[in-house]
């Protein structure tokens, strides 16, 4: 008895070492982009949470009569030069003489939660009518494509401008808009996971055995399509920020004074060139943040996906 447990427990730990998500998580960090985007948004991260504590100013507060500085001046940081006497604004001042290095950093909290809860809202949607759709088929399949294939004719952006237009201005109704033109792209990965899938031996088992429809697609089906849903909700957090970004840039999301970084380059989109320091900081956050999305989709889909060569 005792000379078959041996075999047997270091089989288990074989198996718990070589699982599906421990060998998923080795092929990640065997990634280097995907090493280099974890530790940007790590960083982004780190900002949205402590920003109370990292951002010297109140990001709405204006420093008329509490500082002696004036509205559009450029950074001033002492280690590189700037007088002791003046006070330190690691970004400058914008226009309406506020801190652009507190605002920034608030900024990150508002531009990650619309990309979770975009892509949140318009994955779980998605999900639904894709699978749905997958597992049905027949008319319901056409039915809710076409409804689908509608949504995709349009650009993504104007449709999201014409959304807003018709529901009001506001970042509420800019992620409500952003969710929805994003809900067909999961709900086709889903339907193509789905459709490659319930013809299988053990979908088939399943259903032999007595389980319900909804017990086979929640427990047999479903699963295959969470890492495809995992990738492409990554990229998609990057476009609903970009997105975002851009409905406030165009006056139809965030409305100022809430410090987004859309908002902010759409405020001082005119001095490009007599205070360069108002666009390129929020630019460059936009910038970064969509990037390390972008090169952790990549990765992930690199390690996920079975038909690339792993490292």
């Amino acid at each position: 008895m005792a000379s078959t447990s041996v075999p047997l427990s270091s089989s288990v730990r074989d198996y718990r070492a070589n699982s599906l998500w421990r060998l998923t998580l080795r092929r990640i960090f065997r990634q280097r982009p995907a090493i280099i985007g974890m530790t940007l948004l790590g960083i982004l991260v780190f900002c949205a949470i402590f920003a109370p504590v990292i951002a010297p100013y109140d990001p709405e507060a204006v420093l008329i009569g509490v500082e002696d500085v004036r509205k559009r001046e450029p950074p001033c940081i002492h280690l590189l030069g700037c007088p002791k006497d003046r006070p330190q604004h690691l970004m400058g001042i914008d226009g309406n003489v506020r801190d652009v290095f507190s605002r920034i950093i608030f900024g990150a909290r508002i531009s990650l939660f619309i990309g979770i809860t975009t892509v949140s809202f318009a994955i779980l949607v998605g999900t639904i009518l894709g699978a749905v759709s997958g597992y049905v088929g027949g008319w319901v399949d056409l039915v809710i494509m076409r409804i689908l294939d509608v949504l995709l004719a349009f650009p993504s952006l104007l449709l999201a401008i014409a959304i807003v237009t018709v529901l009001g201005r506001g970042l509420q109704n800019a992620l409500l808009a952003i969710a929805i033109v994003s809900i067909p792209v999961y709900a086709r990965v889903v339907r193509a996971s789905v459709l490659s899938v319930k013809e299988n031996a053990y979908v088939l088992a399943s259903r032999a055995l007595g389980g319900s429809h909804f017990h086979v697609l929640l427990r047999r089906i479903l699963p295959n399509a969470i890492p495809p849903l995992i990738v492409q909700g990554t990229l998609g957090i990057g476009t609903a920020i970009l997105d975002a970004a851009a409905l406030s840039f165009l006056g139809l999301g965030a409305q100022p004074p809430t410090p987004e970084w859309g908002t902010m380059l759409g405020t001082e989109r005119n001095q490009v060139f007599t205070a360069p320091h108002l666009v390129f900081f929020p630019g460059l956050a936009i910038m970064i943040t969509v990037l390390s999305f972008n090169l952790l989709g990549d990765g992930l889909r690199d390690a996920i996906d079975p038909r690339l060569k792993q490292g």
